[in-house]
């Protein structure tokens, strides 16, 4: 079974899983949760890490130098233990290092740790990629959270999500779980998106650039969640439709084109970080009441 560690603040808690190294809740001191709760009748995720590959792969199989692997959607990290290196009462650090059995799906020597810390009202979580081998190493990275919708508190109230940056990014629609080709008008007005379940009947919306490095999902009125992204340049927004849950999921990396190749280093994004090399990628949020 996997080992679940607690940390905590005077404002807030977090409960994290060393399977996936996964943040199964978060609370504030009021007893309120703010994550989903993985209820399997509508999605058995909470906070996934996504990594090496974010999206699917054309018929679940990666190529690497012309080489195919089996590769499930959102990669191998999220189903794999990883383990606990440090924590104290407000932070945790897990680490999941490649072994034979990682590379039979992909083939490379890599540290991946994953952070969560506390600060105030803020939870902070924060991956480092590191290259263990001598040779570059090819990958896309990205969180997966879940929060409840409506908030706590906020049942009755109209919810929608506000751009920092105040534009209106193109979205690009996914084809069988694949990235589409045709980039389509924003539904962002003024930074502004009214959220209604209808917009996710066609699956996720994806802002692969220009939805910048904040925004907040919040019910008119409140309770708010306000979001900063560290290197993730690409965001979406997912519910399974009718779901009480609204993923909001930055990125560095994408599926797969549609009609397009198997390789790794030609999904959009892809990282290719050097011989030795390390790199971080992360979000806050903050809890707004």
């Amino acid at each position: 079974m996997p080992n679940l560690i607690r940390i905590e603040n005077d404002h807030l808690a977090v409960t994290v899983s060393s399977l996936g190294a996964e943040m199964q809740a978060l609370a504030s001191k009021d007893g309120r949760d703010w994550l989903w709760n993985g209820d399997a009748a509508w999605w058995t995720g909470r906070s996934p890490i996504l990594f090496p590959i974010v999206g699917k792969a054309p018929g679940d199989t990666l190529a690497i130098s012309g080489q195919t692997y089996p590769m499930a959607q959102h990669g191998i990290a999220r189903r794999l233990e990883f383990s606990l290196v440090e924590s104290t009462a407000t932070s945790c650090r897990h680490e999941l290092v490649s072994t034979p059995e990682t590379r039979k799906a992909y083939p490379f020597d890599f540290r991946l740790t994953l952070e969560h810390a506390l600060d105030g009202n803020r939870l902070s979580v924060t991956a480092e990629v590191s290259n263990t081998s001598d040779t570059p190493l090819p990958f896309g990275i990205g969180f997966h959270p879940a929060f409840l919708w409506p908030l706590p508190g906020a049942q009755a109230k109209p919810h929608h999500v506000t751009l920092d940056n105040g534009a209106e990014p193109p979205v690009i629609q996914l084809e069988g779980g694949l990235i589409g080709r045709t980039l389509d008008i924003s539904p962002f007005t003024a930074g502004r998106l009214d959220l209604d379940h209808s917009l996710f009947e066609n699956d996720a919306l994806i802002f692969p650039e220009g939805a910048g490095n904040g925004l907040t999902f919040a019910a008119d009125g409140g309770p708010a969640l306000h979001f900063i992204f560290d290197n993730l340049p690409n965001i979406a927004l997912w519910q399974k439709p009718g779901a009480p849950f609204l993923c909001v999921e930055p990125w560095h990396g994408m599926a797969a084109h549609a009609g397009g190749t198997a390789e790794l280093v030609e999904r959009p994004f892809t990282v290719a970080l050097a011989a030795g090399d390390s790199m971080r990628f992360g979000f806050t949020v903050e809890i707004q009441p």
